[in-house]
């Protein structure tokens, strides 16, 4: 990773481990302003902790985001997020007509961006943010496997 792309994903990562410590699957999200470079917004998944199936770190991020700003929706805002986001996540952020998308590991069995359904790719999509894959990766996914590890 270089540059800002670097930072952001540094303090996804963050919130990442901040939901491991809470036992919730390690995901982290941090929405920015694309011009001014400033954060918005930052969560972790708290499905357990909220007894919410949807609580994804995703979610949170632009629920907070757009709350923040008094919108619906972020069209000049980009999200950092630690792990490839769900078909829930992937409508979700087309909805929220995000500017970019950057995520760290890819997630072939739950993923929707790259893998499974490719809700962004798919022809009834509104939206289509640009899609950055794979930045800051092996960090990301070292942490899910570890997390994953410990449950078994």
């Amino acid at each position: 990773m270089s540059g800002h792309k670097n930072k952001y994903m540094e303090l996804a990562l963050k919130e990442a481990e901040k939901a491991a410590l809470r036992g919730e699957v390690p995901v982290g999200a941090v929405i920015v302003a694309g011009d001014s470079g400033a954060v918005i917004a930052v969560a972790s998944n708290r499905v357990m902790e909220d007894r919410d199936p949807s609580a994804h770190a995703e979610l949170l991020a632009i629920r907070a985001a757009c709350a923040a700003l008094g919108s619906e929706r972020l069209p000049g805002c980009d999200l950092y997020v630690t792990l490839e986001p769900c078909p829930m996540c992937a409508q979700l952020i087309s909805f929220a007509r995000l500017r970019r998308l950057y995520f760290a590991a890819d997630d072939p069995k739950g993923g929707g961006v790259e893998n499974g359904p490719r809700v962004l790719h798919a022809s009834s999509c509104h939206h289509q943010p640009e899609i950055y894959g794979g930045i800051g990766a092996r960090p990301a996914a070292q942490m899910l496997k570890k997390f994953f590890q410990a449950r078994r």
